[in-house]
């Protein structure tokens, strides 16, 4: 597997995602040392010669009028760390920590935050031994940066906390030690270094980028076999209708179901069975292209932000200036985190519109009632649309934007947040959902595929829908039978959305 290295300018979420799942080793680039070191030297001299500069010689947030003494210094960066460290609830799964650590390197290799080489180096050791810290999922505002969320990061560092390695989970220093590595004593500057930044809602942002890229394409491919099943009309996709609205996503969603509904023998042209389809299917390449669109944007914030700088202050060696400013802020992500969650939220909702055509004997065009050639002593597919409505109904909840909540904290000092976490981890939520319903569609349609081809008295489906559909069509049916009778259904489900959480429906798209 390919080596990344993280030298704060060049890192992809290609490299975030590769970092935090496949767990591809990384190096902290040579030059980004040199850089780093150029800060520090302006840090150790800010000690030296007592000059007051926040976090470096200060007390923080609200304390920030209070001078610390050289003396001090080192404890003043382990209590920050330890005070600061005040995370609840269930812990981030171990991708999400992964990505942190990696943002928080590539951020410290730009060299503006003052902070050693060594520090940076352990961390990167870490991620290449798979020591994890546990980091609770939430208590972050998302401003000044995820502070709880990196301090709890930060512990294991320091032999405090508790990581996970070899799938146990240990104390901080037993972790390190297992590992081969031993704690940092952190110096002047380094626990604010290391705890002041967004990584924690960039990286549940590059996640759920790469996720909802997953989740448009499989969309667009469960929508091609619905409507194959349910006999659509082709026309709604001919590209002169899109390119008159002008809107990007629309005119490539249109292109991308031409494509995978191109050969098919079961649809329909306009006026043949029906003058116009309903909204689910028409439109199509109007909502999806709109959250396509929307994805795309939440993925260039993203981005942006990972090789963004986010600690505060910020030391530009150049012209030896310390300058406080406010990049910790999570706006820019809290934004787009919204945002990629009602786009999802949206694919979901057209979806489960589809699962009741498919099922509903009066929307469905000649299939049986809930998809079941026996109904009434089988009740079929019936079940799976409740549960879809039930997650796109929690959805619409989710769906409700973070970033337009603010409370003031450190005594009025930090008097607006961004919530950019809880926005993230929101859209993660809502992505998850939206994700089971379409894997809930994708086994509806392959059903509806299944009786259709059954009315036509054929025994094979795959001749009957396009070759795009037809490769789909053969994974999912690879995982799971065609239901005759009623059985256990959860574990088909399940079975579906492995196949598409892991992104290999998705691989039929291209």
């Amino acid at each position: 597997m390919a080596e990344v290295i993280l030298d704060g300018c060049s890192c992809t979420i290609d490299d975030i995602v590769a970092i935090a799942r496949d767990k591809a080793p990384a190096r902290l680039d040579e030059d980004a040392e040199t850089r780093m070191l150029d800060s520090r030297a302006i840090v150790e001299r800010c000690v030296e010669e007592g000059l007051v500069r926040y976090g470096i010689t200060t007390g923080f947030g609200k304390f920030c009028n209070v001078v610390i003494s050289a003396r001090e210094n080192a404890t003043l960066q382990r209590n920050l760390v330890m005070s600061h460290a005040c995370g609840q609830g269930d812990p981030f799964p171990a991708e999400v920590v992964r990505a942190m650590m990696a943002l928080r390197v590539n951020a410290l290799a730009v060299g503006n935050s003052g902070i050693r080489p060594k520090a940076a180096r352990l961390l990167v050791d870490m991620l290449n031994a798979d020591c994890v810290p546990i980091v609770p999922e939430k208590g972050s505002l998302g401003a000044s940066g995820d502070l709880a969320p990196l301090a709890h990061m930060a512990l294991v560092l320091i032999g405090l906390g508790e990581a996970e390695i070899g799938g146990k989970r240990l104390p901080g220093a037993e972790a390190l030690a297992v590992a081969g590595l031993r704690p940092l004593v952190l110096e002047a500057k380094e626990g604010l270094a290391l705890i002041n930044g967004t990584q924690a809602m960039a990286a549940l942002g590059a996640l759920a980028s790469r996720d909802a890229e997953i989740l448009y394409k499989t969309a667009c491919i469960a929508s091609a076999l619905s409507i194959q099943a349910l006999k659509g009309i082709w026309d709604a996709f001919d590209p002169r209708i899109h390119e008159l609205r002008r809107q990007v996503g629309q005119v490539r969603c249109a292109a991308d179901m031409r494509r995978l509904l191109e050969g098919s023998r079961l649809l329909s042209r306009q006026g043949e069975l029906r003058v116009q389809d309903p909204y689910a299917l028409r439109c199509i390449p109007q909502v999806h292209g709109a959250s396509l669109d929307a994805i795309e944007y939440a993925s260039t914030i993203v981005g942006r932000e990972i090789n963004a700088v986010t600690d505060n202050p910020l030391i530009f060696p150049q012209g030896e200036d310390i300058l406080s400013g406010g990049n910790f802020h999570g706006q820019p992500i809290a934004l787009a985190m919204d945002f990629l969650g009602i786009a999802c939220a949206e694919l979901a909702n057209i979806s489960e519109r589809r699962i009741e055509r498919l099922v509903n004997p009066a929307l469905s065009e000649g299939l049986p009632p809930f998809l079941t050639l026996s109904g009434g002593l089988n009740s079929g597919f019936m079940i799976v649309q409740y549960s879809a409505a039930s997650l796109v109904s929690e959805n619409k909840v989710l769906a409700h934007p973070a970033s337009v909540d603010s409370i003031p904290s450190s005594a009025n000092q930090e008097d607006h947040v961004s919530m950019g976490t809880t926005a993230a981890r929101k859209a993660r939520t809502i992505l998850d959902n939206a994700l089971r319903v379409v894997s809930m569609e994708l086994a509806a349609a392959c059903q509806a595929l299944d009786l259709r081809a059954i009315q036509m008295g054929l025994q094979e489906v795959e001749s009957l829908l396009s070759p795009r559909t037809a490769a789909a069509y053969s994974l999912v049916r690879s995982a799971v039978d065609r239901l005759d009778g009623d059985r256990v259904l959860y574990p088909d489900l399940d079975a579906v959305h492995r196949l598409v959480a892991h992104g290999l429906v998705a691989d039929c798209f291209d």
